[in-house]
């Protein structure tokens, strides 16, 4: 297995069906408490998860959120909303959630009630982790953003995109499409996040989704000798700021919404969205076996609503809500808003190309 997928428990997992059938034998030991309140659509469902929940008193919720922005906040409203639940939660990155949440079905032991994360959605269903679920809330959402197996949910969205230091690269040369990124002139003055699923290698799907896979390999032979740095530490938000501090003049796939929030606090950066532009949902499950149930659809119902949704854009997230506003100085890069084709990469696709996306990029950019 390439460097690149190997690097990380996302990669690995997708590697090794075994595991994945291991997994799926503890899986179906699980017997998840009176988990037919999942799917119930009564009238008094309200009703039936405030008093299930009283009773469960708990909910958990691993997520790759970040802690005092988003997950202080959502946990302060939720408890305020649902005094009787005692709400923890752990954060990490989505490949180590996925890990943390495997270990514990393996073991009988499950501790998350709920499981949040870019990727997360889809690796859970794929190894047989996920309950089906319903949410009243699903209706604010738009139907391309669902998925119909109601086996996970959509949380936030992530646009992806360039960075660049606005000392370095004066505005009007910055690139504005693929093709201008073959210009000679950037040659050895690139860099990209390599040890994430969303860096190169969705980069390399992005292309092989919107060209196919033909046009793809040809472009992408292109681009090899232009000498990406491939940045292999920390994750594209750490990329930004060595763009901002000047030791890469630009940056590829990072969240296009980073730089933004940097610049206005007056960092010299300014992002630019390459379209079309690949979006990925954040997408949260509820593993089989969950303990606490009810509680974990309140909380489940709490993160898609207005009022969750709003705590996230206020904590620099972007919403899947068209009825929540994104903050102003974020929204520019909102493909619609900017009059971009964007590519919308559901966790479906995300899985099943990035393996086969990472070794791409090991057999040409390493």
């Amino acid at each position: 297995m390439a460097r690149v997928a190997g690097g990380s428990g996302f990669a690995k997992c997708l590697a090794t069906g075994m595991a994945v059938a291991c997994l799926n034998v503890a899986v179906a030991a699980a017997q998840a408490p009176d988990a037919s309140i999942l799917t119930y659509t009564g009238p008094d469902r309200a009703e039936r998860l405030i008093a299930g929940a009283k009773r469960e008193g708990q909910v958990t919720y691993y997520s790759a959120m970040i802690v005092n922005q988003a997950l202080r906040p959502l946990t302060t409203a939720f408890q305020k909303k649902y005094p009787f639940i005692k709400m923890t939660f752990w954060r990490a990155d989505s490949e180590d959630i996925q890990t943390r949440m495997s270990a514990e079905i393996r073991a009988n032991k499950l501790v998350v009630d709920i499981a949040e994360g870019t990727g997360i959605g889809e690796l859970a269903v794929r190894a047989g982790m996920a309950q089906e679920a319903w949410s009243p809330e699903l209706a604010g959402i738009p139907e391309y953003m669902r998925d119909p197996r109601k086996l996970w949910m959509p949380t936030r969205m992530s646009y992806f995109g360039m960075a660049y230091n606005t000392r370095l690269v004066p505005a009007a040369s910055a690139p504005r499409t693929y093709e201008d990124l073959l210009d000679p002139k950037w040659k050895g003055k690139m860099v990209w996040p390599l040890l994430t699923h969303v860096g190169a290698p969705l980069f390399v799907t992005n292309l092989r989704l919107t060209r196919g896979e033909e046009k793809a390999r040809a472009y992408l032979e292109k681009l090899r000798t232009q000498n990406i740095v491939n940045f292999g530490a920390g994750n594209p938000r750490t990329l930004v700021d060595r763009v901002i501090a000047g030791e890469y003049p630009i940056a590829l796939q990072i969240f296009a919404h980073h730089p933004l929030i940097s610049a206005g606090k007056g960092a010299p950066v300014a992002a630019q969205l390459l379209p079309p532009v690949a979006s990925a949902p954040g997408t949260l499950v509820i593993p089989k076996g969950s303990r606490n149930p009810h509680a974990a659809l309140l909380l489940m119902d709490f993160l898609l609503s207005k009022e969750g949704q709003t705590i996230l854009v206020n904590a620099e997230y972007l919403p899947v809500r068209p009825d929540v506003e994104p903050l102003a100085t974020i929204a520019p890069i909102v493909p619609s808003r900017a009059g971009v084709q964007e590519n919308f990469v559901t966790p479906e696709k995300l899985n099943s190309h990035t393996e086969a996306s990472a070794k791409i990029v090991e057999e040409l950019f390493r």
